[in-house]
């Protein structure tokens, strides 16, 4: 990298997406250029690679995009126990609605063309679609133990996480007509992210400690690292560069690098790290202590803890509002929901629910489109 004239200053190296085969970036190059001067190239100076994107971009914004800002902000609850959805009012803090569903509902899912929301209700082998302007059910459609429900980045797939059968069901999401499957070889598979390119995925084995790479497109295993405990939540850094993967029984996070698939690092969080969400701003990670009634604020840049808040309970998953001030939190055992402040990290409500409330989603939210889970954006 050089130093350029005309003020550009300190350039340091950038990297490449790690699923194209290249170097993984572990830094970003930055530049400072005088006022007044042509940021365009000339003859006279070479050409500055513009700064790696943060995957989280289009989330880090107060704006919803033109699709669903006419909808009204709803909070959609789980309850895997009462076999109900409650829908709560996040401006007064109140439940409008509760209805039925099938059995063990356990995540709210997003489509991702944010037009529809679905309830994976696994013993039931069931979804049901919700239409959000109304936040009522329209339709049941038939999937074997939808337990967790993704979409790829291109929109092409959707991705029928059934963990008690250890597969993976690849639909058309429009149609919901079959288009493959992989099956896992360990027991529990749970929660996944996909890489920056969206041609691969990590998905965790809640009961085997291992988390396996899949190739999208080949329909196949491609790797896999053995991280002991009990691995839930999958989150992609913001950079791309690596996974972060919680993990109950060992009471924090791993960093999974994705290319070569070991852990590089391990953050302690708290007991029972089971939930992940991103800060409104993209550059920090919420992490959900279940069994520690915390929740773990890691900075994507450092890798490190930065804020633990003792918010009691039983936090599971997290959604955070549109405007980045409130986090809310399900409590797997306490039969609540938790809205939790993200300037000083306490409890300002607590809204009674049904039986074991888990994948609580807050609906709409600023983002592109929904890779599905409880409402995870890009």
């Amino acid at each position: 990298m050089a130093i350029v004239a005309m003020g550009v200053l300190a350039l340091v190296a950038i990297g490449i997406d790690p699923d194209e085969g290249h170097a993984s970036p572990h830094a970003v190059a930055r530049a400072t250029m005088a006022p007044g001067t042509d940021p365009k190239p000339s003859s006279a100076s070479p050409t500055i690679k513009p700064r790696r994107p943060n995957v989280y971009t289009a989330i880090s914004t107060r704006t919803l995009s033109p699709r669903v800002a006419s909808i009204p902000p709803r909070v959609y609850v789980p309850n895997n126990y009462s076999n109900t959805v409650d829908v709560i009012d996040p401006k007064t803090f109140r439940i409008v609605r509760s209805f039925p569903v099938g059995i063990a509902p356990q995540h709210v899912t997003p489509g991702w063309n944010l037009r529809r929301l679905y309830v994976g209700n696994t013993y039931s082998n069931t979804l049901t679609v919700i239409d959000p302007r109304t936040a009522r059910p329209i339709r049941t459609i038939r999937l074997p133990d939808p337990y967790n429900l993704y979409f790829t980045p291109n929109g092409r797939l959707a991705i029928d996480v059934a963990e008690r059968l250890q597969t993976l069901f690849f639909y058309d999401p429009n149609t919901w007509r079959p288009r493959g499957s992989v099956r896992i070889p360990w027991s529990g598979p749970d929660h996944l992210d996909f890489s920056r390119n969206g041609r691969t995925l990590l998905i965790s084995t809640e009961f085997a400690g291992q988390v396996v790479k899949v190739n999208i497109p080949k329909r196949r295993i491609v790797g896999s690292v053995h991280v002991g405990g009990s691995p839930v939540d999958v989150k992609l850094s913001a950079d791309g560069s690596v996974f972060y993967v919680a993990n109950q029984d060992r009471g924090g996070v791993s960093i999974v690098d994705p290319r070569a698939m070991k852990e590089i690092g391990f953050i302690p969080t708290g007991p029972g790290a089971h939930g992940f969400c991103v800060s409104r701003d993209g550059t920090e990670l919420y992490v959900s202590n279940r069994l520690g009634g915390t929740i773990s604020v890691i900075r994507f840049a450092t890798n490190r803890v930065v804020a633990t808040w003792r918010v009691g309970g039983s936090p599971d998953m997290l959604q955070v509002s549109a405007d980045g001030r409130f986090l809310w939190a399900s409590n797997r055992y306490d039969a609540s929901v938790s809205v939790i402040s993200t300037r000083t990290g306490r409890v300002v409500h607590t809204i009674a629910v049904g039986s074991e409330p888990h994948g609580i989603t807050l609906f709409p939210q600023p983002g592109r489109f929904s890779i599905g889970h409880n409402g995870v954006y890009r």
